[in-house]
């Protein structure tokens, strides 16, 4: 068959691990052999974003901002014990952190159903999606460690040079000390975003601080989210049929563990990452979740939820096999791929990535899976393949379809 052409490039944004062995894989098994693909390359691994002093992390989501619709492997953010390993100038900053504050917005995170992989909370009948603020909180914090006794402030200084001072703690020895920052505009606009994305897809959306301990900076999310919807959003909820409504996280926690699933869950920017991995892995596995990032102006950015699988990695520099499971890496691609379709009208691209989707799935349903979801699956007849061959299952899968 003749390939699918493109006409605007996507924004490549390469990664670490295994998922960057699994990214080539997917490209050369199920992107090029049927699309004319076209993107703008950049090298997220950690050791080029080191050579680069980490501007290509600038570089990739000032593109992003260019071309609309960008793609992105999993990424390692160091640790100590990155350090030596990767002989790092320093601890560079979260990249997924750095591309979120650039182009602002939410990000939303839903599990991917398949026949076979029944969710952990027996309750779930339907996906949670999880809207996670993209900006500032830990992921722009300062910190410091504190070498011995000594007083720690917050200081805020006006543009007349007038000071503001917040007592942190007055330290007796040693310790560590962290500060946090979020803007209203950003918080305003991911409100906005899960309003609209709420309207959307015609689901109910609950929002959960911890305002009764934050009671500027939680509240401040609190505060903006109520003025906005009463004042924009309450007559179109209503309706829409649909309901918003705040709660504190420790009862949203208890609600989403009671509840039957398909509303969306807005948190901030860590109770998202993390309230999303749960998520995710109570529906079956960290590789079966969905996320793409939605700014304001309409940038897209399109990632797989989970991290590098660094334990494969090492297994593969030995020679070993592995089986590690493509499927988020794959929905990313087909997230991108659909959203480039749709804004440049290439309906034999979105088409292409829907068929490309319903063949992951299917080829699981059929049972063959990788070894994570083998442990879980519910299937009576089911096979384990190594990370090469559930790749060229769904190749074969797809084929048939086209």
């Amino acid at each position: 068959m003749e390939k699918i052409k493109m006409t605007t490039p996507l924004v490549e944004m390469d990664g670490d691990e295994m998922t960057r062995i699994l990214w080539q894989m997917i490209k050369d098994e199920l992107l090029l052999p049927f699309v004319d693909l076209k993107t703008e390359y950049y090298d997220l691994g950690l050791v080029y974003r080191n050579e680069t002093n980490d501007q290509v992390t600038f570089d990739a989501a000032e593109a992003t901002k260019k071309y609309g619709v960008a793609v992105k492997c999993a990424t390692i953010t160091p640790n100590a014990a990155r350090m030596p390993e990767y002989n790092l100038k320093e601890m560079w900053k979260s990249p997924n952190g750095t591309i979120r504050a650039i182009l602002d917005g939410t990000v939303f995170r839903a599990p991917i159903i398949v026949k076979g992989v029944d969710p952990y909370v027996k309750t779930w009948k339907k996906p949670i999606t999880i809207a996670r603020h993209a900006y500032g909180d830990v992921y722009k914090g300062t910190e410091m460690k504190v070498p011995a006794a000594g007083k720690a402030e917050i200081v805020y200084t006006n543009e007349a040079g007038e000071e503001t001072r917040e007592l942190i703690h007055d330290f007796k020895g040693k310790g560590i000390v962290q500060g946090m920052h979020n803007l209203d505009d950003s918080i305003e606009s991911f409100a906005r975003s899960c309003f609209n994305y709420a309207l959307d897809t015609k689901q109910d959306l609950w929002f959960a601080t911890k305002d009764t301990i934050s009671k500027k900076y939680d509240h401040t999310f609190k505060d903006i989210f109520a003025e906005i919807f009463e004042n924009e959003y309450k007559e179109k909820f209503d309706a829409a049929g649909i309901e918003y409504f705040y709660t504190l996280i420790d009862d949203a926690v208890a609600r989403v563990i009671r509840s039957e699933g398909g509303y969306i869950w807005a948190c901030k920017n860590y109770d998202g990452d993390v309230m999303s991995d749960m998520v995710a892995t109570a529906f079956g596995s960290l590789s079966m979740m969905t996320s793409v990032l939605v700014s304001p102006q309409g940038y897209y950015e399109y990632e797989a939820a989970h991290g590098t699988v660094q334990r494969h990695y090492y297994k593969h520099l030995k020679g070993e096999k592995t089986s590690t499971n493509p499927i988020a890496t794959i929905f990313a691609w087909t997230g991108a791929l659909k959203k480039r379709g749709e804004l440049d009208n290439l309906p034999e691209l979105s088409a292409f990535a829907d068929k490309l989707e319903k063949a992951c799935i299917t080829t699981i349903e059929n049972g063959d899976m990788t070894g994570d979801l083998a442990l879980i699956s519910s299937l009576e007849e089911k096979r384990t393949l190594t990370s090469e061959e559930f790749i060229a299952a769904i190749r074969k899968t797809l084929e048939g379809m086209l």
